[in-house]
């Protein structure tokens, strides 16, 4: 593998670095062509392997990452980076089919683009998904609840026990449009114009798969089942009374 000329040098701070894993030489030149261009460092890989050898030197804040790899699918690669490493993961798939978009996102994955796609789209999602990652929600900086923190500007939930709880950008995003509305019934298509930039881009399922990973994950780190509420016809409500922390 060749790396990007960009990848030999630290970046600006104000810089973005983008990490493509992408079997088709043509298109992972390209893609690092036009991410170069917009402002990026970019590094590339063609494989899983190739991906491992370059997380040794180079910390992505984004990983584009495409489904049909040789040997080790990106599926099982997104599953993998996700218990390991905090960056979004954007998933680049050939199918449009919608079984292949929900196991994406219920492997970890913060958003998917399918291909053809534009560059133009490309980018305008990556930079969605890093403002979101950066994002500090109005108001209150640190809210508690049960015990818990909900960290907005660190980005960062702890249980009482003191346990940080992992959460991938999505999963944080739709925690926290609940818990600053407590007790407030929100519907699948306001939590996505809550926590996406391009909500006619998402399907039906995307909501429901996000919320079903972080209430998993809430309720092994010892939280109540229904913290999380689903209410029937009309969406999703963080039942517990919050406060300033």
């Amino acid at each position: 593998m060749q790396p990007s000329p960009a990848t030999t040098a630290a970046p600006p701070v104000h810089q973005r670095a983008i990490l493509v894993v992408e079997d088709d030489r043509a298109l992972r030149e390209l893609l690092s062509d036009h991410l170069t261009a917009a402002g990026f460092m970019v590094a590339t890989a063609e494989n899983g392997v190739a991906l491992d050898r370059e997380l040794t030197r180079f910390q992505p804040d984004l990983v584009i990452l495409d489904v049909m790899l040789p040997g080790e699918d990106g599926l099982s690669i997104c599953r993998r980076l996700r218990d390991r490493h905090p960056f979004p993961i954007l998933m680049l798939t050939a199918r449009g089919d919608e079984v292949d978009r929900i196991l994406g996102l219920e492997f970890g994955a913060d958003d998917y683009v399918t291909k053809p796609f534009s560059s133009r789209e490309l980018v305008a999602r990556i930079r969605a998904i890093l403002r979101r990652g950066s994002r500090v929600s109005d108001g209150e900086s640190r809210v508690a609840f049960q015990g818990w923190i909900l960290d907005l500007g660190a980005r960062s939930v702890v249980s009482p026990a003191g346990l940080l709880v992992d959460l991938t950008t999505g999963e944080f995003d739709v925690l926290a449009c609940l818990a600053t509305r407590p007790f407030r019934v929100l519907s699948r298509d306001q939590i996505m114009d809550l926590t996406r930039a391009d909500p006619a881009a998402a399907f039906d399922r995307a909501v429901d798969i996000v919320v079903s990973r972080l209430r998993r994950k809430l309720t092994e780190a010892g939280a109540p089942p229904h913290l999380v509420k689903t209410v029937r016809n009309g969406g999703y409500m963080f039942a517990s009374p919050v406060q300033d922390a």
